[in-house]
């Protein structure tokens, strides 16, 4: 869906230019460099705000007084506006992920970008797209899975909502960022066909959308810190690209050097710790060009004024901020993300009738939103998952809760139950956002010394006492739903077979609880797939070391690196099952006004109406080069009564067959067969498939 800024980096407004001119002729050094910083963060952090992150927009570049230009005021997300302000509170972005929804995240940011306004936010944080290349990363809950096809799509649509409120949008964090609690000094050696097409074209896609902000990394990438990188600030985002908005660092320490600026680094955040004086200083001494500055301004205005000066189709104001219909569409998200993994006949339980439900885990009655980093939000109210089964109950249905650390006690409950429920998982204690010491501990006594706490997760079973409460309450009772709340992926090996179903649920926002039992109890069928795979064991996926100094990145990660190498997922990409029961049809290459598009008839053969992720890769078995086996080019979320069918349809363009040749330094197309694959998940699809050549690509 186009709005009114979906070209922004198409083109130019030649009267805009004009004007801009006319004002950097106008601006002395010291105006101009003071416009590419953000200020005032630290006075109000360390002062009335008791170090606590997000109690108040902030300004993050641009801003004169003597012309009368406003700095623009940001704030973060990606699960819902930032503010001391309650917000609506969503599901995090990789439960968003495993929606597969691209008009649903539209719609995400829509509100996203109408409470940012009654705020009064200008610039959004809320747009995180790194690739999950291992499920350990601690931020994994704030992109959208491990295919970049995927991240892409998700990205763009969050991009168009914010972006038709006027908002500027910023997609982070640019480049290769997948490590969190090295990620201050990690340096990502990777080449550039490997970062052309796993780890940047997602970035390009949302900059399609309009994008018109970009946020640097912390990390290195190939020796140069990301704020520092020209390859990737000017030679591919700003030339190769045509970005024309501007890049602004991380917080704190996402710069390095005021020769960030020569590099492509258009604004500095929060404060001018190296910019400010540094780089006036730089800019008299000949190390930082005249041209760097007036273009770095020039971004910076061009992209504030673009939006500031857009006519709003509407009012905004406190009435907006978690609103009604706000929490409503948190709970309709939160209802699309749950990943059905596992069902013997178990769910969904019959409302009507009577049953004594036992839950057990300290996670069944906890607000577990997710981590409490820069994507902190506070939600008006949270409906755990407890709380929501004990709503959408009537009285005759007793449910009753243990915390499972007195074993007695709890096997005596499961063994009285009907069925059981037991929600495993993590906090924000476990992984997250890695922000050191006292600084993770907002809220809490500054004086007293605390570890750190979020980061990366250093294995991906789930904690002890969860395995063993599961085993134990299994044991008792097998009608047992585990609930596991998560970032990303959990390996369960070695207890997948004692539940009777599995469900992923994620960090499920305000409305979770509510969505949950409308799950539970068949109100809704479950329809999330996986964003990303779930191995047998976490030796198949790529070497991770959350403290390392320097790593390298290659071609194969997830689905693409278990195919690679012959490992057989315990749950694979794009999987997740229903109540419902979907047949596929054969796929079918078809001809229509001279383009080939890729069709299958998918049917509900079975006895609800249901929602089924429709999947579409293209495979490369025929490559005469080091490529992977198939990848993910498409996807259709489509809602289909009993017996009903549906044809869905793809089409493809000849890029979604390139890879990049580094000798040549652009991208080629093989002269192969391909092969193109519609189906549920990213095993499945394969069972079939049609071939086509390049050629038939127009």
């Amino acid at each position: 869906m186009r709005n009114q800024h979906s070209d922004f980096n198409e083109t130019l407004d030649d009267q805009l230019e004009k004007e801009l001119d006319d004002i950097i002729d106008q601006l002395t050094l010291e105006e101009k460099v003071w416009m590419m910083s953000g200020h005032d963060f630290f006075k109000y952090f360390f002062g009335e705000d008791n170090r606590q992150f997000g109690q108040r927009t902030y300004q993050a570049g641009s801003g004169c007084e003597r012309l009368g230009i406003d700095p623009l005021l940001f704030s973060d997300g990606p699960r819902g506006v930032r503010s001391k302000r309650p917000t609506t509170t969503f599901p995090v972005s990789m439960a968003r992920g495993a929606t597969w929804d691209t008009e649903l995240e539209r719609r995400i940011g829509d509100a996203m970008g109408i409470e940012a306004r009654a705020i009064g936010v200008r610039l959004s944080g809320a747009i995180c797209i790194n690739l999950l290349r291992h499920p350990g990363w601690g931020r994994a809950q704030e992109t959208y899975g491990e295919d970049p096809h995927l991240l892409g799509e998700m990205g763009a649509a969050l991009c168009e909502g914010i972006q038709a409120h006027n908002v500027i949008a910023t997609v982070k964090h640019y480049a290769l960022n997948s490590i969190e609690n090295s990620r201050f000094r990690v340096n990502v050696k990777a080449s550039e066909r490997v970062m052309r097409e796993v780890y940047l074209p997602h970035f390009k896609r949302v900059l399609e959308a309009g994008c018109a902000s970009v946020m640097s990394a912390y990390n290195k990438v190939n020796g140069d810190y990301c704020g520092h990188s020209r390859h990737l600030l000017r030679d591919i985002l700003k030339e190769r690209w045509g970005f024309k908005g501007f890049v602004h660092s991380d917080w704190v320490k996402g710069a390095y050097g005021a020769d960030a600026a020569e590099a492509g680094l258009d604004v500095e955040n929060p404060e001018p710790i190296f910019f400010g004086k540094n780089l006036i200083t730089a800019v008299n001494e000949g190390e930082v060009s005249h041209w760097a500055i007036n273009d770095a301004v020039r971004r910076i205005l061009r992209t504030q004024f673009t939006f500031c000066r857009a006519e709003d189709d509407r009012a905004y104001g406190e009435e907006d901020i978690a609103c009604e219909a706000h929490r409503q569409l948190a709970r309709e998200v939160a209802e699309k993300s749950f990943v059905l993994l596992k069902n013997d006949s178990l769910l969904p339980l019959e409302a009507s009738r009577p049953m004594t439900i036992a839950c057990f885990g300290p996670l069944m009655d906890v607000a577990n939103l997710g981590d409490h980093g820069s994507s902190r939000t506070i939600p008006p109210y949270v409906f755990t998952l407890l709380e929501g089964l004990k709503i959408r109950a009537g009285d005759h249905i007793r449910i009753v809760h243990h915390d499972g650390t007195d074993h007695e006690r709890s096997r005596a409950l499961a063994r009285e139950a009907d069925v059981c429920i037991v929600a495993a998982g993590f906090t924000w204690e476990d992984e997250g956002e890695f922000i050191p010491g006292n600084e993770a501990m907002e809220g809490l006594d500054s004086e007293k010394k605390m570890d750190s706490r979020g980061g990366d997760r250093d294995q991906l079973r789930l904690l002890d006492r969860d395995e063993y409460l599961i085993d134990r309450i299994c044991a008792d009772n097998p009608n047992t739903l585990v609930a596991i709340m998560a970032g990303s992926a959990v390996t369960m090996e070695t207890w997948k077979h004692k539940p009777a179903a599995i469900m992923m649920v994620w960090y499920p926002g305000m409305e979770g609880g509510t969505a949950f039992a409308r799950v539970v109890f068949g109100d809704v069928s479950p329809s999330g797939k996986l964003p990303f795979t779930i191995p047998q064991d976490e030796r198949d996926l790529p070497f991770f070391d959350p403290n390392a100094d320097e790593i390298e990145y290659d071609l194969y990660h997830g689905y693409t690196l278990l195919a690679e190498s012959q490992k057989k997922a315990a749950f694979p990409f794009g999987h997740g099952l229903s109540y419902s029961s979907f047949d596929y049809g054969a796929t079918r290459k078809v001809t229509a006004g001279g383009k080939i598009h890729f069709e299958a008839e998918v049917t509900n053969t079975g006895t609800c109406k249901a929602d089924e992720v429709v999947q579409f890769y293209v495979g490369f078995s025929s490559s005469q080069i080091d490529r992977p086996a198939f990848l993910l080019k498409g996807f259709r979320r489509v809602s289909l009564a009993p017996g009903e069918v549906a044809v869905v349809r793809f089409q493809m363009d000849s890029s979604d067959l390139a890879y990049f040749d580094e000798a040549s330094g652009n991208w080629a197309i093989e002269a192969i067969d391909y092969t193109a694959h519609i189906g549920p998940d990213s095993v499945s699809a394969l069972k079939q498939g049609v071939a086509f050549r390049a050629d038939e690509i127009v």
